[in-house]
């Protein structure tokens, strides 16, 4: 079944990310994200009680230098991912 959603910019560029490393199709890791979130319990909460998200901490490795990317390299790269021409 079709449908349309406003999903955040950010977790559409993820999941479009997480397919082409893997080798899937966009529609696949959406379905498998939005399966095991409804897979898991729900929390708890009172009305109105915020939810805090605990983000991973990665370490980097010794002497690891910062990594900077351009919003215009990152749009490049995102269209090279969905097979179309990163210079348009």
């Amino acid at each position: 079944m079709k449908t349309t959603i406003d999903l955040p910019e950010d977790l559409v560029r993820e999941m479009k990310f997480r397919a082409v490393r893997e080798g899937r199709k966009l529609r696949e890791v959406a379905e498998e994200v939005f399966r095991r979130g409804l897979a898991a319990p729900a929390p708890m909460r009172t009305p109105g009680e915020r939810h805090r998200v605990k983000l991973p901490i990665v370490p980097a490795p010794a002497g690891a230098k910062p990594f900077k990317i351009s919003g215009k390299r990152l749009l490049e790269l995102e269209r090279e991912a969905e097979g179309g021409n990163p210079g348009a």
